[in-house]
């Protein structure tokens, strides 16, 4: 009976040992590990340059061909405007400038007529100036030729101030026609540059307003990063030092990326973090750049970001987040 009683008891401390060895070595396993050495960690959402596509003048849109997640081409036609007001104010002022134009034609030969006319009078008064002093002509009869000579020189006047006028309104009508093309040419809204349509904006049939967008597009062939390091980590990164980077969206695969920006300034832990103790920590914001021929990286996504310090050290076997 005491035996049996012993062997229940070293049963019983055997499996105690048992459960507190797998304890110990499963605490041991599900214990948090710190990052390599050799890396610093960050996390953040995918970024891409974009660009609004706006309009420069009122209009009535007739048709938006921008589809959200399409690629566009840079130059390609995205949007029109009704360009039926611009068109009318073009054509009226063409008429106008040819109108303008046909009247300072016709007044160009009057007016070589009134010179003729005016050197002639001019040419009579000179001689009547030089007959007077012989008595050949008298005083009334110069004072007539002076007056003749003065309405001779106004009457060109009056024809160079009308053809002036002529030219002047042919001039701001083809100013006005130009300006009238330039606005039938800004009905169409091309793509700036060549990207995937992030956000559609307008439908066919709104009323836009200058400036206002119709689109929102980005060039997804290079994405950026935005993380925060600790001021201790600061003086370890160095610009162009290599990142890997992982999305939830492709698990297990590594995306390569580059240091392009430290900024100089410090400033507090951004909002979006939790812990208020953790928001009061002064960080500095790291942009890192990654190339995306695949398009696989898209503006928004959540991303971790691994920065590789050391060189020398290279890449760790396995890249942990902190936990």
């Amino acid at each position: 009976m005491a035996l049996r009683a012993r062997h229940v008891t070293y049963l019983v401390a055997a499996g105690l040992a048992i459960i507190v060895a797998g304890s110990a070595g499963l605490f041991w396993m599900l214990k948090p590990q710190p990052p390599a050495a050799q890396v610093i960690y960050g996390s953040g959402r995918m970024e891409a340059d974009e660009v609004r596509l706006g309009v420069e003048i009122p209009g009535r849109l007739l048709e938006n061909a921008a589809v959200e997640g399409q690629a566009l081409s840079a130059g390609q036609l995205v949007a029109r405007l009704d360009p039926g007001d611009y068109a009318l104010q073009a054509r009226r002022a063409e008429a106008q400038r040819r109108a303008a134009s046909v009247a300072a034609a016709a007044i160009a030969p009057q007016l070589d007529v009134a010179r003729h006319h005016a050197e002639t009078a001019r040419a009579n008064l000179r001689r009547y100036e030089t007959l007077a002093p012989e008595g050949a002509v008298s005083a009334q009869e110069v004072d007539a030729q002076r007056n003749a000579d003065q309405a001779a020189l106004d009457q060109v006047r009056v024809l160079e101030r009308q053809r002036a006028q002529a030219l002047a309104q042919a001039d701001e009508a083809a100013s006005t026609v130009a300006l009238a093309q330039s606005q039938t040419d800004k009905t169409r809204i091309y793509a700036p540059i060549g990207g995937a349509v992030l956000e559609r904006l307008v439908e066919p049939g709104e009323v836009v307003a200058p400036g206002q967008a119709v689109a929102v597009m980005a060039n997804l062939a290079r994405v950026k990063l935005k993380v925060f390091v600790s001021e201790r980590d600061l003086g370890k990164l160095r610009l162009g030092a290599p990142v890997r980077l992982r999305v939830d969206a492709f698990p297990g695969r590594d995306f390569a990326a580059r240091v392009v920006r430290v900024d100089a300034q410090a400033q507090f832990t951004p909002r979006d973090v939790h812990m208020a103790d953790e928001r009061s920590r002064t960080v500095y914001g790291v942009t890192v750049e990654a190339p995306n021929p695949e398009g696989l990286l898209k503006p928004g996504m959540p991303a971790d970001a691994w920065i590789l310090w050391d060189l020398k050290a290279g890449w760790p076997a396995r890249l942990r987040a902190p936990e």
